[in-house]
């Protein structure tokens, strides 16, 4: 980040701290993310996981996950969470639709996973 824009950020709680048996368990709701511009920063904190989770972002055209589909993060191709292990993805403000919302898929549970969205809101 450069200058004060993490000053400026505003961090967003996606998914609280959870131990994930299922994917329904890992997955978020729906964020509006319209206010933010710049790189839109997902934070993923896994803790122990005894099987395996694969992350993924979606995003949809409103609060209620209309057209919901997988977008692509600029780090390329989500990958298996490892224990312990933080990962960041970054996907531009503007790509998605208005809304999105983590996706943990678990194959082999329970994950310990949390999710936090850091970005700079519009100036106005």
């Amino acid at each position: 980040m450069l200058g004060n824009e993490g000053q400026a950020a505003s961090v967003v709680q996606v998914l609280n701290a959870v131990s994930a048996a299922n994917t329904a368990a890992a997955t978020s709701g729906w964020i509006d993310i319209r206010q933010y511009e710049g790189d839109l920063v997902i934070l993923i904190n896994p803790g122990a996981i005894t099987g395996s989770i694969t992350p993924s972002i979606e995003d949809a055209s409103d609060s209620g996950g209309t057209g919901a589909a997988a977008i692509s993060a600029n780090e390329g191709a989500y990958t298996a969470l490892v224990t312990n292990t933080a990962r960041k993805y970054t996907i531009p403000a503007g790509a998605p639709r208005g809304w999105i919302r983590f996706v943990g898929t678990v194959v082999t549970g329970p994950a310990l996973i949390g999710v936090q969205l850091i970005s700079r809101p519009k100036y106005t």
